[in-house]
């Protein structure tokens, strides 16, 4: 039967197209690492990999082998962790992904908590856009993600964490910011910025638009919460900012705001998002992701950041 090593040994050629990185990574000889590769094939009685001055490039049986071999190294990761949590609690390493509009935000208020409730818990973090989020989850390549809710995916589960309001963000100087609620109507005609169009949030801030009346400018998308900021400040058009933004680098309403621009709750229906945590509805671990969702409630609850509702 193929070993553990092989196997990852195959991942490590597949992932990096060649030999020679592929023994560097696992930390072996090249010769030791190439051997290995052809014992698998004779054991497998296939040809995985065809070798090359270019490097090593997998044949079609080799490439499915490669996904069932991520699968099988990666159940016995959990398995792994699953025994260490037995003993200890919350132990091993997971793999975070999270939505960069949510991350830098709500991790540094949490990430504390949870190295003191669960100190034998390492967490890896990676931040990007949703669709490779998800299919990183999907193949395993994450454990968990925190992400705006709903997820449309089959075969995952979901934790609703809290619900976070979207506020109007405008320049100080701008007639709605002399009031602490700025009316739906007010906003009709009014030209918004919004993230570009890979961000889920994009799509939250259109069809928030579409609702008011408002116009999306479609040639002035930022590439990140902060540049929106920047770009609301210089007058180039309003926006929305989540209420965790506006806590971190803007400052709560009703006081003095750091930033060049002023946040405000529009009335009535003041839009959000919901934050949740997802992982994988087969996780063996899926008990623990369940006390991490109620951790991460808990000090969202004890935080009481204007705009954000914690679920129940």
């Amino acid at each position: 039967m193929p070993t553990l090593r092989q196997l990852s040994y195959l991942v490590a050629v597949a992932e990096t197209g060649n030999m020679g990185r592929a023994a560097e990574r696992m930390g072996v000889t090249q010769p030791t690492l190439s051997s290995q590769i052809a014992e698998l094939e004779r054991r497998l009685g296939v040809k995985l990999a065809e070798r090359g001055r270019a490097g090593a490039m997998l044949t079609d049986i080799g490439r499915d082998t490669v996904h069932r071999a991520k699968d099988i190294l990666r159940s016995m990761e959990e398995l792994k962790d699953h025994a260490a949590g037995a003993q200890t609690g919350i132990a091993g390493t997971l793999r975070l992904g999270v939505l960069p509009t949510i991350g830098p935000y709500l991790l540094p208020h949490i990430l504390p908590a949870m190295h003191d409730r669960y100190p034998k818990l390492r967490l890896y973090v990676r931040e990007d856009f949703p669709a490779p989020l998800e299919s990183g989850l999907l193949d395993g390549r994450f454990d968990l993600l925190i992400v705006s809710l709903p997820v449309d995916l089959g075969g995952l589960e979901t934790a609703t964490l809290f619900r976070e309001e979207m506020q109007l963000a405008m320049p100080h100087d701008h007639p709605a910011a002399m009031s602490e609620e700025v009316p739906r109507g007010l906003l009709r005609g009014e030209d918004f910025l919004g993230l570009e169009s890979g961000h889920r949030y994009h799509a939250q801030v259109r069809d928030l638009c579409d609702d008011l009346g408002a116009r999306l400018l479609p040639d002035y998308e930022g590439t990140s919460l902060d540049t929106l900021r920047q770009m609301t400040a210089m007058g180039a058009g309003l926006t929305f900012l989540p209420a965790l933004y506006v806590h971190s680098e803007i400052g709560p309403k009703g006081k003095r705001q750091r930033a060049e621009v002023a946040a405000r709750s529009i009335t009535p229906r003041p839009p959000h998002r919901t934050v949740g945590l997802v992982w994988r509805r087969q996780a063996p671990n899926r008990r623990d992701y369940e006390k991490l969702a109620q951790l991460i409630r808990d000090r969202m609850k004890a935080l009481k950041i204007d705009g954000v509702s914690v679920a129940t």
